[in-house]
């Protein structure tokens, strides 16, 4: 359940949110730019061992604070796993200050209408139970926009405040993300249809529901301003969508009120191989980087 001070630090304090939740399809790629080849591992079980280390070792650097890094979005087996001794979102709050949150999406449909719904996602209530025990503050899920098609755009909208709403019923924040394609060849035709049936889905939630909204940085800076004052939404947050940081980076401090949710554009720089610390220097300048992206006009 989350407590009235992560919702305050998750609506109001400058910094960002940390991606740590690449799962099953992404995570040998994750690893490869870690430096670990897939022949380091031979199964599943060695295979999220290798990465739930590699978070760990983010988790617990000197630089990743709440002081600019404010949440972390987890992977359920990293919710369910420990850092120095105590379970990973107990460590993350208590230890570092830092809020966590968990992704519960289980992957992408294949596209209709120009979109990718989530697919369905069983044991949803359990797993919610689980989290808010673990003190976990919110929940995020991916479906994903890649043509203007009004029909597709609206039945993602719909699905993402239904499932949102079954979220919050829990009493946890639901991270609502719709992510629109970069290389999508309508992008900002896409994004303005999304802007207005996300408008009309947030006034319809009841009052006492609260959201936060991760987006693409749109290609019209600003263009989300009325989703970032709206009283529903505690935070729209930036994912970097393949952007390299730097890139990321410059476009996020064009859009006022917005901060990074930054997951590939957060790790790039950090190896495997690296002794302590040259990787918590490297961590360091990127969540410095990401920080000031983040919060140079708010």
């Amino acid at each position: 359940m989350h407590d009235s001070e992560m919702l305050a630090q998750m609506t109001r304090k400058p910094g960002f949110i940390a991606a740590l939740d690449q799962s099953g399809g992404s995570t040998p790629g994750a690893l490869r730019a870690y430096g670990i080849p897939d022949s380091a591992y031979q199964n599943d079980a060695e295979m999220f061992e290798l990465v739930h280390q590699m978070r760990v070792r983010i988790m617990t650097a000197p630089s990743f604070t709440g002081d600019k890094v404010i949440g972390a979005i987890l992977f359920e087996k990293t919710m369910e796993g420990e850092a120095l001794g105590q379970p990973v979102p107990t460590y993350l709050w208590k230890e570092r200050g830092v809020v966590p949150f968990l992704k519960v999406d289980k992957g992408l449909e294949a596209e209709q209408d120009g979109v990718q719904l989530m697919k369905p996602i069983p044991g949803l209530d359990p797993l919610l139970e689980r989290a808010v025990e673990l003190g976990i503050c919110g929940t995020k899920m991916r479906s994903v926009v890649n043509l203007a098609s009004p029909k597709g755009i609206a039945a993602i909208a719909e699905q993402q405040f239904a499932l949102g709403k079954q979220i919050a019923a829990h009493g946890l924040v639901p991270i609502l993300e719709p992510e629109v394609l970069i290389k999508s060849p309508e992008r900002e035709a896409a994004e303005e249809i999304l802007l207005a049936e996300l408008a009309k889905g947030l006034d319809a939630l009841a009052q006492d529901v609260t959201v936060m909204l991760k987006l693409t940085i749109p290609v019209k800076p600003d263009l989300y301003a009325p989703l970032v004052a709206h009283p529903r939404v505690a935070r729209v947050v930036a994912l970097s969508g393949g952007f390299p940081r730097d890139e990321a980076c410059r476009r996020l401090a064009q859009n006022h009120g917005m901060i990074a949710s930054f997951s590939r554009a957060l790790v790039d720089g950090l190896r495997h191989g690296m002794s302590d610390e040259a990787f918590d220097a490297e961590l360091a300048s990127a969540i410095d980087e990401i920080y000031r992206a983040s919060t140079s006009k708010s």
